[in-house]
């Protein structure tokens, strides 16, 4: 098995964690304040920077309103590097 901080599916988790949050016109603050964590923890996880594991992916589902399904549907469908 490979790194996954640096894989194809880590990028695309986020750059959908991204994606959502804009489309919910939600701030990294705003969404770190749902979480009660800092915002520099959502811009180190949107850098790419942290890993985000399934309860946390969970977290972030819950505070920017999608189905977590949605992204581990999305990154199923990418090739492992």
């Amino acid at each position: 098995m490979s790194r996954t901080l640096r894989s194809a599916r880590h990028q695309a988790l986020k750059d959908f964690l991204v994606e959502r949050r804009k489309q919910a016109g939600l701030t990294q603050a705003e969404v770190a304040k749902k979480l009660r964590r800092y915002q520099s923890f959502v811009a180190t996880v949107e850098g790419g920077q942290r890993k985000v594991d399934v309860v946390e992916l969970l977290a972030f589902a819950e505070a920017i309103g999608f189905d977590p399904r949605e992204a581990i549907k999305r990154l199923s469908a990418i090739k492992p590097d």
